[in-house]
């Protein structure tokens, strides 16, 4: 056949910085250390403008880019009356506002069972995206910190730096306030504050290092003055914006708590650049080198991530061999299946004992949050599994998420982000705190590590990220109950071929269930890489291997009620 004259051929991928000029690409689009000391401020603004407008292109589709799409979180901390609020307002001034996303928050306790950076994913920028975020997680965590040091110092009196009357009535009145919105506050942690400081810095540190591994690339500024520099600023005729962390500047011996705190935070975490304050006008400056910086160094991570990419799928057939990987032998558990059948009068008898049991502990369990996540091989019996977890239940009390492909919004973010959105959240005015998923964030280690949509390095990386998520959730009181449901291939095909042979449940077969199987083999491997990897003390995986259908919904309850069972033994002690 000729070929269509009206067919255009496919563009190829360029870098970005391709799309400007050769010598606008060279000076403004390749990271330069040095560039708060050499650059004045029309060269420094158009270089803000260019590597803003280059970072949003990693995102586009048309033309396509080699970038992998990346964006910049600027995490915006430090004293009070520093000038961050007119660092970013010049910023805002300099680059295109319509590009730059502020936000902003307060610093409260970290909220009942959930990890302290959960309240603030839902603000996390999209890849392309540049945001500079005030308070952020670090105004939750210093809020609390500053309680714990100061509250030995609660009744005592400080002297001429005493807060004035009209001033503590204003701070108790905001406490008030607060208090009536969030009713359930994480309890003051037990012990001396740098050790609780210590292990959330630990923690978080391991949250970002997760962000900028999946394209979402930080910046942390700390501002600083002295205490006569703030005073002075305090007393003077400007109104004071809303402080974020909530303490009583005015009192020196606060301040000194608080820089006592701050050192010990920057110590811990050396990739904070610090910004003096003294002339707000240079520190705006300085921050806008900084932020400048930051978008070069990401541009540049994008295209080595891009190439990175590339090579591993080129690679793909070699991935044992290239990447090191060692499969886990599978387990006879995963292989040898069988199932007797059970009567349906016994079974039913059993099922309403059991699911009366579970409901009883779900609701004696004082409001933690629960997470069950449900993943296992098709026609495994995923969701006739949930409706009987979930009959006993009032629909308010519980979300049930079916997980497939991602959104074209959800690949813009962090590969667990679509997940963080999902969980139980003391924030919101839902007030079912139980979740369940049929299918998981486990899909990055199975579909998508068999289909190639994750590269080698990002599936391989995923067991880590997945178990810090865990841990976190459990620290923070989450109760996390995981499921494998396991069939052998004679009876998926028999469950394939019932499903379309029933009106009513054809919808749930699909062409990609029937080619899937030709892949069996992988997946069982698959599945018993990510068992082995992500079978935790934290989050242990209930493996329910049976080709019977009413077995398996039997011993998904059996094991929730143990969970919860233990769970609630550990509240009462």
């Amino acid at each position: 056949m000729g070929k269509n004259n009206n067919t255009t051929e496919p563009e190829t991928p360029q870098a970005v910085s391709a799309q400007f000029s050769e010598a606008v690409a060279r000076k403004h689009l390749t990271p330069n250390p040095l560039s708060q000391f050499s650059m004045d401020k029309d060269t420094l603004r158009l270089a803000l403008v260019n590597a803003q407008f280059a970072l949003r292109a990693t995102r586009q589709q048309s033309p396509p880019t080699i970038n992998k799409p990346t964006g910049l979180l600027v995490l915006v901390n430090g004293m009070e009356q520093a000038g961050k609020g007119t660092a970013v307002t010049q910023l805002r001034q300099w680059v295109d506002p319509r590009l730059l996303k502020v936000e902003a928050t307060i610093g409260y306790g970290p909220l009942a069972y959930q990890p302290i950076w959960q309240a603030h994913t839902k603000a996390l920028p999209r890849h392309g995206d540049v945001m500079v975020y005030f308070g952020n997680w670090y105004a939750d965590l210093l809020y609390n910190v500053m309680r714990m040091a100061t509250r030995d110092n609660d009744n005592k009196k400080d002297g001429k730096n005493e807060e004035t009357s009209d001033h503590k009535k204003e701070h108790n009145e905001s406490k008030k306030l607060r208090d009536k919105k969030f009713t359930k506050v994480k309890e003051l942690p037990i012990g001396q504050w740098q050790d609780y400081l210590r292990e959330a810095l630990t923690k978080l540190q391991a949250f970002e290092q997760d962000l900028a591994a999946n394209q979402t690339k930080l910046l942390k500024c700390w501002f600083h003055v002295d205490i006569d520099t703030l005073h002075e600023r305090l007393n003077d005729d400007e109104a004071d914006p809303e402080f974020l962390y909530q303490v009583d500047w005015n009192s020196k011996k606060v301040v000194e708590t608080f820089n006592e705190v701050a050192i010990a935070l920057l110590r811990q975490q050396d990739d904070w650049s610090i910004i003096d304050g003294t002339d707000k006008s240079q520190a705006a400056t300085h921050f806008c080198h900084e932020v400048l910086q930051a978008m070069q160094t990401a541009l540049a991570s994008s295209k080595e991530a891009s190439s990175k990419a590339a090579s591993s799928k080129a690679a793909s057939g070699k991935s044992k061999k290239m990447t090191k990987f060692d499969p886990v032998t599978i387990p006879k558990t995963l292989t040898d299946i069988d199932g007797n059948e059970i009567d349906k009068d016994k079974y039913h008898d059993a099922l309403a004992d059991k699911q009366a049991h579970l409901a009883k502990l779900l609701r004696a369990r004082q409001g933690r949050h629960v997470v069950f996540a449900f993943e296992g091989m098709d026609a495994a019996g995923k969701g006739g599994a949930i409706k009987r977890l979930v009959a006993p239940l009032d629909p308010r009390e519980y979300q049930i998420y079916n997980i497939g492909a991602p959104m074209i919004y959800e690949l813009q973010h962090p590969y667990l982000w679509r997940f963080w959105t999902k969980l139980p959240n003391e924030q919101t005015d839902r007030i079912s705190r139980i979740a369940i998923f049929d299918r998981t964030w486990y899909g990055r280690v199975l579909v998508e590590r068999i289909e190639g949509f994750a590269t080698n390095e990002e599936w391989q990386r995923a067991y880590d990220e997945i178990n810090r998520f865990e841990a976190d959730l459990v620290a923070a009181g989450t109760i996390v109950i995981k499921y494998w449901l396991a069939i052998d291939k004679k009876e998926q095909l028999e469950r394939f071929e019932a499903r379309d042979d029933t009106p009513h449940k054809q919808f749930k077969l699909t062409d990609d269930d029937w080619r899937n199987r030709d892949k069996w083999s992988d997946y069982v491997q698959s599945a018993t890489d990510m068992l082995a990897r992500t079978d935790t003390e934290d989050a242990p995986w209930a493996i329910i291997a049976t080709n019977e259908k009413r077995q398996a919904r039997l011993d998904v309850l059996d094991h929730a009620i143990d969970q919860l069972s233990a769970a609630l033994s550990k509240i009462e002690s």
